[in-house]
């Protein structure tokens, strides 16, 4: 089984597309989130890169600049905003890939095999 992945999701308004959102460990998040703050937020995040989208948090995800930050959270301090959205984010969970699948060796061709039959030999 993937290790689980669990985001935190900070919308600054109901009615925006615009999200912020962090990767953090999910244990470590509980703990902290029930009143665990003296657990160091390096345990609980997985980075403190802030990833931003302005499509949702299922869009096209991207680093914001220090000017969104300054804008939405009134600082660009990593550790102040990775604060910020840990209080006031939405937590949504996610699975990771399962490791039974994935590609030894792309160089190699494809996973694809013909076997309509004649002379061609593409994907061994």
């Amino acid at each position: 089984m993937g290790k689980s992945l669990t985001k935190v999701v900070y919308k600054p308004d109901n009615n925006s597309t615009e999200v912020f959102l962090i990767i953090v460990n999910p244990v470590e998040f509980k703990k902290w989130k029930e009143g665990g703050n003296t657990i160091p937020l390096v345990e609980v995040v997985d980075s403190f890169e802030v990833l931003h989208s302005s499509q949702g948090a299922q869009g096209l995800l991207g680093r914001p600049s220090k000017q969104e930050l300054d804008n939405t959270f009134g600082t660009h301090v990593d550790t102040e905003v990775v604060t910020h959205i840990l209080r006031n984010g939405k937590e949504e969970a996610g699975e990771g890939l399962s490791g039974k699948w994935g590609s030894k060796n792309d160089t190699h061709g494809s996973a694809f095999l013909d076997s309509r039959g004649g002379n061609s030999t593409s994907g061994l």
